[in-house]
This record gives C-alpha cells, structure tokens and sequence, in this order.
C-alpha cells in the first residue's frame, strides 16, 4: 500500500486539495499537510526566522463524515509556506513516504511560472529527498473542475504503485478544467514560456507607498506544440518531467572567454 503526502498552496481547506484527499484516500495511506492559508505565488520559499505553529486537522473537515474509509487519514494544518509544509511532513510527522502529491491547484502551472509556483515550490521538498513527487494544476481559476484531475490522480497512484516509472522523478501535470468526454488525450510536454505578466496598482496614499502586484496580464508568447501551455490550451493533459539543474549550458564557452579576460584585467590593474 502506497504511503502518500498530499499539501497544497491553496491552503488546507481548498476544494482542489479536498478532491485529491477523497480520490487518493481510496488508493493508499493518506498523510494531509498543508498550509492554514493561501500561499500562492510564493514559490520554494521557507520560514526560517521564526518558529511555525502545526495544528492537527479533523478529517471530518476535509472529507466529510458520510465517507467510510478504508485507511485513517492523518491532517496537519501549518501557519507556514508549502514548502515548509512539505518539508515538516517529511523530516518530523511521517515516516518513508512513497508518494508526494501538491494539489490539486486552482489555475495552472506551467512554463516559466512555475519557477514561483507554491505547488510546484512544495512538491520539490519530496523530489530533493529522492521521493517520487507529483505536482498537478487545473487550468482555471475561475471555474475550477477538480473530478478529472482527482480520477487521474488515482491512475498516477497506480502507476507508481507499479513502479511503472523510475524512482527518482518529478512531474508537473495540468489538467484542463473540461470534463473527461472533452479531454482530447495526454501529452508528455516540455515547458512553454511565460503565461502571464505581473501588473502593479498603486494603493492609497499616505508617507509610505503601497502597491499590489497581481498576475493578471496574459502573454501571447510562442508557444508551440510540445510545450505545455500548446497541450492545455488544446484540451490536453500536459505532464512534464521536472529536474533542477537550471544550468544553461549554451553560453559555457562564451562567458568562460570574457570573464577569464575580465579576471585578467583585474589582476593588471589592480595587482601587486
């Protein structure tokens, strides 16, 4: 039986995290740990200045009281980020975890966004400690519909039971928010480019200056069949293999000739 995590950057109630503890608590070993408010848009960051208070969730809460469950689900709630949230459930409440799930997120997560995705920051925490780690996303905001991403969860569940899949590996799955008959297929995507921009709104006035930034702004980039926001927009599952290694290999050579003529320099005018 598969031992699961499941957390969120939605917060522990959200109806996306809600759908994924009832679809994923017929499958395996549930452990819920997720953060007490929304944490969106804050990425892999952590708390580290101050202490984070972790409260014991009713399941009651999440999944009702007419589900008999099979396996008892443990719920943590934490004033904390995603990541922190990950990170406790694996170093402190839960032991040899086989699966790490955050979601199901409202909105997508694809392209360069996820570099500031909390569901993609909290899954990340699994993947750096070896743990087969999902991190999926409807792509609605608005009108978010969470059965296909929860039955495909269930479908994942089985696969890694299986261990159909290697070991060591981290993917980001967005489902498009349409039911099942209008999904056209599935799709193995590399990620696309910017989805959406930031815009800031000035605040009030008073001595000190206030601002909102929200991510509102859609960005018509090329985005071409076999990225990710290709897939979703065609009513495709997109599902991207993720890693860490951000290094851009292409400018080695280029880079190394001018900053080894830059040191140069320096050591000239400023050596002894």
């Amino acid at each position: 039986m598969l031992k699961i995590l499941l957390t969120n950057d939605d917060g522990i109630y959200a109806p996306g995290l809600l759908a994924a503890a009832n679809a994923l608590s017929e499958v395996g070993q549930l452990y819920i740990v997720a953060p007490s408010q929304e944490q969106s848009g804050v990425g892999s960051s952590l708390t580290l200045h101050d202490a984070i208070v972790a409260t014991p969730v009713s399941t009651e809460k999440l999944i009702g009281t007419d589900k008999i469950l099979e396996h008892q689900i443990t719920a943590i709630s934490v004033q904390g980020t995603p990541a922190d949230s990950c990170i406790l459930a694996l170093e402190k409440f839960v032991d040899s975890i086989d699966l790490v799930v955050s979601g199901i997120n409202r909105g997508s997560n694809v392209g360069a966004d996820i570099m500031v995705s909390g569901t993609v920051g909290a899954a990340l925490q699994g993947f750096l400690r070896g743990i087969p780690t999902v991190a999926i996303s409807v792509a609605s905001v608005q009108n978010p519909r969470f059965e296909v991403a929860a039955a495909f969860l269930q479908v994942i569940s089985e696969i890694f039971c299986d261990k159909n899949v290697p070991e060591s590996i981290f993917l980001n799955v967005n489902v498009p928010s349409v039911t099942l008959e209008d999904i056209s297929g599935i799709q193995i995507t590399r990620l696309g480019g910017r989805s959406y921009g930031e815009s800031v709104r000035e605040e009030g006035v008073s001595d000190a200056m206030k601002y909102r930034i929200s991510r509102n702004r859609p960005i018509a980039g090329d985005n071409p069949e076999g990225t990710d926001i290709w897939a979703i927009k065609n009513n495709r599952i997109s599902i991207t293999p993720l890693h860490v290694n951000l290094t851009n290999y292409d400018h080695f050579s280029r880079l190394d000739d001018i900053f080894s003529n830059a040191f140069h320099g320096l050591k000239v005018k400023y050596g002894q």
